[in-house]
């Protein structure tokens, strides 16, 4: 089960869940649950569709608090534990050529499977095989969604022996990271978005391993997709035209305007990679809150990173799967309040991704095909 619910009390209440905080059913409706804070003990009831907790957030701002949302969770995982096993069972694809689901088995070509359609009568090869997969797509899919939401590695294995009783080392989590981020990123690489031709270049300082780096960010002002996401060491010429040359890359155009800071080394890359006699495309650059234009659409999305810097935790130098992975995140996963509780993805290109979306972009990737992509 993937949380889609971006209220911070909702997360919150997943993070409760994630680090062993088991809420304790002491009647039919009624559960004990610990405090985070204290060694306090709080009570979560349930009456038909209302739910009350005892703890000051709920009593005094009558909001649903994190612990109402770790109880519902909880049930609702366990319902769904009762209802299918968590190893994934082999399913037969449809036909490759008709859409069919009438297809047998049919051998094998070297270790592959080849399947038949019974409509017509033509072999093909399952290049997805997600029946090889050890684990269900949900749990590797919930994964990558506890962990781009800024859940430890450490925790989202306890996570998995608590609620699924798998014994997941937290290295294997991180392998299924890396696997496929690269998978999804391929993909999306491929998927042209229409972008507004506004784009806004910003930098912030985030700390790996004791050391200071800076994690340079573009995106697109209408949409709010965010084209480039480059670490680097330094703030000088290159690494700014770095992320500008990715940008350009997945962008497939040029904008009219880029807007950034002061820093000089912008001006020069801007130069560099977008300047032309024909002045097609402007820097704009020095520009105050006040201003008509500002950078703040994209300092939002610092703050955005700044909540999840458990993410930049296990992060080395060159680990971009780590850093697309969280593109991907903040591009086609996390709803945006500002975009109508879409995602950028879904203002800036024709891409249903449905309730699930690590899974369905999980199996889009794989497959290598997307009906909605933009021709």
């Amino acid at each position: 089960m993937v949380v889609q619910n971006q209220d911070p009390r909702a997360i919150r209440g997943y993070t409760i869940l994630a680090n062993g905080g088991e809420p304790k059913q002491i009647g039919a409706n009624t559960f004990k649950i610990p405090s985070q804070s204290s060694d306090k003990t709080y009570t979560v009831t349930n009456k038909g569709d209302e739910w009350h907790c005892t703890c000051p957030d709920h009593t005094y701002r009558k909001v649903i608090c994190k612990h109402i949302y770790a109880v519902k969770l909880w049930l609702a995982l366990k319902k769904k534990l009762a209802k299918e096993d968590v190893v994934i069972e082999e399913t037969k694809p449809a036909c490759k050529f008709c859409g069919s689901q009438n297809v047998i088995k049919y051998g094998k070509n070297g270790r592959k499977q080849v399947y038949k359609c019974k409509n017509c009568n033509r072999k093909f090869v399952n290049n997805i095989n997600f029946e090889k997969l050890k684990y269900d797509t949900h749990i590797i899919t919930l994964t990558l969604d506890l962990y781009f939401k800024g859940v430890s590695l450490r925790k989202i294995a306890d996570h998995l022996k608590q609620f699924y009783s798998l014994n997941v080392h937290y290295s294997t989590i991180y392998r299924w990271i890396e696997k496929y981020i690269k998978i999804m990123d391929e993909y999306v690489n491929t998927l042209e978005p229409e972008l507004s031709n506004v784009w806004h270049a910003d930098e912030m300082a985030v700390n790996i391993h004791g050391d200071w780096y800076y994690l340079w960010n573009v995106m697109d002002e209408k949409t709010r997709f965010l084209l480039a996401s480059v670490i680097s060491k330094e703030r000088k010429v290159e690494d700014t035209r770095r992320v500008f040359q990715v940008a350009k890359q997945r962008g497939k155009k040029k904008p009219k305007f880029v807007v950034t800071d002061g820093l000089q080394a912008y001006h020069k890359a801007f130069n560099k990679e977008f300047y032309d006699h024909h002045q097609s495309c402007k820097h704009i650059r020095n520009i105050g809150f006040k201003d008509k234009t500002n950078n703040n659409v994209i300092e939002r999305l610092h703050g955005t990173v700044r909540e999840r810097e458990k993410v930049m935790r296990a992060l080395k130098v060159q680990d971009t799967p780590i850093i697309d992975g969280y593109r991907i995140y903040y591009n086609f996963i996390r709803p945006h309040e500002s975009l109508g509780g879409n995602t950028p993805a879904e203002v800036a290109m024709d891409l249903d991704l449905g309730q699930n979306k690590w899974e369905t972009l999980l199996k889009l990737s794989l497959e290598g095909t997307c009906k909605n992509k933009i021709s």
